[in-house]
């Protein structure tokens, strides 16, 4: 069994293939956090702790004599508030008498094969794995509270799940004030952060520090998880790279507001939370109520960067995104939004798709403005119903007439959002989260609808529901257009408005679960102005996410570079967009931006019925070549080959299947230079034993003849050992032209 419990020393062992996670109950009965990492058979490493008495940090009641232990200072389990620990809490309580100390201590556990669903949570399924859970009960005998500290151990895939279920088991009603999924002390490290910070169009930057003493939060407050810093944060030893050195994980499996909080202590250790946000965060716990937080993923490697995520893309890929859809080939689609807006009809739409099957498109997607009065973007949200003006003929003669060209047919919805202007609005206005009495802050001339409430679920699942039964719709694309604000429910009673947050995104996937069931066959792709709503807790229902509404490939290097470190390529929705580009400008090859949207989902976004016979043959060779590598894309993996120095330069990443047959090797140059370096990089991952043969290169170089890199040496053909490749590398000659880009594809020799 992966988790062992020794009773003599009481402690807990949770051991993957290659990881140990200790966990120790002392004289006290206090839950110590004693060691995470490579695996050292079972050795106890409760020896690391040394009591030492640091002035100011006080120690609990009954080891009063003994000074140097210390709630300040003792590496907890999961840190609570008001009990001499000083640090940031993982949980938070305001008792019914106003006090606002815990104090938690180990009560009992239970080890079981398998692991539990959350209850209206998204989590990381068990499937086919070997898994085996930990429960761990702590309890404060003062106010009843009871914290069951949940672990699920993934053996063989290096992975370890982590959430908590909070229970008030007095007579009186307590208010949880923060409710964290986890809580680990790491004394001794010496580490950096990185974290995925941005923007609306500038998703999930890198950003790497060293840990000062001083507490780091990264955290969104926005309503989901946003733009501006994702749920997802590394710890890593400062020289670790790419593919060396020890290299933490933790991501939240939640959409709504999260908080990593970081913090280095007086005396070297580290803390980090994760969790729900405790900002403008309360929840009412009655007698006898259960409180269940999201799930963490924790994972640890000492492979560097490269292998942290590795785990991290198998376990999204393999147990988190919905199995339905894991080894099902997606069809390339290609989206009307940029190629018309709202500018559309019946006639148009037909064209689009008529001109999308005879470029090699095998969906088609229709975005925004299909439905009630909606011409712009400040009307008729929530009116879910065909605007039969535009589509006389409803939905289903437009996905007739695709479906007859062999094409699958999408559609959009933005489900929790309501414009002032809109039948629904004006029946139901007490459906919108808005302050009583107070003018709401607007977006894009949007509210949200209280996802907390069951009538407004109902609502929308039932009227959804018609229109996907109306026709044979094969894809939602699931959009969120605006940061939450004005969270009021008018529902909930003034006590329970702290819940109003949390309460929104259980409804929210309470809606997509119900939706999953009803549906299962239609592909979900998740959204929110592009990468708004990037993480776990959408990819348990929808297997992609439209990654960014930045679609240029120069820009979109970074943010998949970004998003690629904790996320699957598989998860990422990525398209070939019009040039000039409609976000910055910028005009690129089209064969650029093929080479840099292959690395996710592929598509189009533009219209096309623009395209000249030149490139709408330059498309179908691109769809061909990218069905040709799906598999090797979508399944294989996926390695970073540059870092940020290198990246002023240009910016190269692989691809290698799991069998290491074949590799797919990318490069852009985004700094094109006179009398320049020799591009070079060391490939990763393959067969040392094997020779290696380039059978096709994909280039958008505008100066090279097709299939050469220069007029005096041919790639194609050429043979290279996996230890010559790994070792001493792949030397392009130099990349001219306009952003040119270069695609190699090796395959094993026999």
């Amino acid at each position: 069994m992966a988790i062992i419990f020794d009773k003599e020393k009481k402690i807990f062992f949770l051991n993957t293939a290659h990881t140990e996670y200790q966990i120790k109950i002392n004289e006290y009965n206090m839950p110590l956090h004693t060691y995470y990492g490579d695996s050292v058979g079972n050795a106890d490493m409760a020896y690391l702790i040394r009591e030492l008495d640091r002035g100011f940090s006080g120690n609990s009641y009954e080891c009063r004599e003994k000074r140097g232990i210390s709630p300040d200072t003792l590496p907890f389990e999961y840190s609570s508030d008001g009990a001499g620990d000083y640090r940031v809490n993982a949980i938070g309580i305001i008792l019914n008498n106003g006090s606002r100390t815990l104090d938690l201590r180990y009560k009992s556990h239970s080890i079981e094969e398998g692991r539990a669903p959350l209850n209206g949570l998204p989590y990381v399924r068990a499937e086919e794995d070997k898994v085996s859970s930990l429960n761990l009960v702590l309890t404060d005998e003062c106010s009843g509270i009871e914290v069951v500290l949940i672990y699920n151990v993934f053996e063989d895939k290096d992975i370890i799940t982590r959430s908590a279920k909070i229970k008030n088991n007095s007579s009186v009603t307590h208010i949880l004030s923060k409710a964290a999924s986890m809580s680990m002390d790491m004394p001794y490290k010496r580490m950096d952060l990185i974290h995925f910070h941005g923007r609306h169009a500038m998703e999930r930057l890198t950003e790497r520090n060293e840990l000062t003493h001083d507490l780091q939060v990264i955290s969104s407050k926005r309503g989901t998880s946003s733009h501006h810093n994702n749920p997802f944060v590394i710890l890593c030893d400062h020289d670790a790279n790419e593919n060396s050195g020890s290299c933490y994980g933790f991501m939240l499996v939640y959409s709504g507001n999260h908080a990593e909080e970081i913090e280095l202590d007086q005396a070297g250790s580290i803390r980090i939370v994760s969790g729900i946000a405790d900002n403008n965060f309360s929840w009412k716990l009655e007698s006898g109520e259960v409180f269940e937080t999201p799930e963490a993923i924790l994972a640890y490697s000492a492979d560097g960067l490269n292998g942290l995520s590795y785990l991290y893309h198998r376990i999204i890929r393999e147990n988190v995104c919905p199995k339905e859809f894991r080894d099902i080939k997606r069809p390339v689609l290609i989206n009307n939004w940029e190629g018309t807006y709202f500018d559309f009809d019946e006639k148009s739409i037909i064209e689009i798709a008529d001109a999308a099957a005879d470029a090699g498109c095998e969906m088609l997607v229709l975005d925004d403005g299909w439905f009630g009065e909606r011409n712009d973007d400040n009307r008729a949200l929530g009116d879910w119903f065909v605007n039969e003006k535009k589509l006389p003929g409803g939905m289903s003669k437009i996905a007739d007439h695709v479906n007859s060209l062999g094409m699958k047919f999408g559609l959009w919805f933005e489900p929790e959002m309501v414009n002032e202007d809109s039948e629904l609005f004006r029946k139901h206005p007490e459906w919108a989260l808005r302050d009583p009495d107070r003018k709401p802050v607007m977006s894009r001339n949007q509210l949200l609808l209280d996802m907390s409430r069951k009538e407004v679920v109902d609502y929308l699942f039932e009227s959804m529901s018609k229109i996907l039964d109306s026709a044979n719709i094969s894809y939602i694309k699931w959009d969120f257009n605006r940061s939450v604000s004005n969270v009021y429910s008018n529902w909930l009673p003034e006590d329970r408005q702290g819940e109003t947050s949390h309460r929104f995104a259980l409804g929210t996937y309470d809606l997509l679960e119900r939706l999953r069931k009803a549906y299962p066959d239609i592909m979900m792709e998740g959204c929110s102005g592009g990468g708004g709503r990037f993480d776990a807790g959408i990819l348990f229902y929808s297997p992609q996410i439209w990654c960014s509404d930045n679609s240029e490939p120069v820009n979109r290097l970074k943010i998949q570079k970004g998003t690629s470190y904790g996320y699957p390529v598989s998860t990422m929705g990525s398209h070939v967009s019009a040039s000039p580009n409609h976000q910055n400008g910028r005009m690129t090859p089209l064969r650029t931006r093929a080479i840099v949207a292959m690395s996710g989902t592929f598509g189009y976004e533009f219209d096309p019925r623009k395209l000249s016979s030149e490139e709408r043959s330059e498309i179908k060779e691109q769809i061909a070549l990218f069905n040709r590598y799906y598999n090797l894309i979508q399944k294989g993996r996926y390695f970073r080959l540059t870092d940020s120095r290198s990246e002023e330069y240009f910016t190269a990443w692989e691809f290698v299947s799991e069998d290491k047959s074949e590799i797919l090797l990318n490069i852009v140059v985004t700094d094109v230079r006179a009398n320049p370096e020799i591009p070079h990089v060391k490939l990763l991952g393959l067969d040392p034993d094997a020779v290696y043969e380039i059978d096709n290169l994909f280039s958008s170089c505008q100066n090279l003849a097709a299939g050469t890199v220069d007029a005096g040496r041919k790639e194609k053909g050429m043979k290279i050992s996996g230890a010559a490749l790994m070792n001493g590398g792949f030397a392009f000659d130099p990349l001219y032209g306009v952003y040119p880009a270069l695609q190699l594809h090796f395959v094993k020799g026999a």
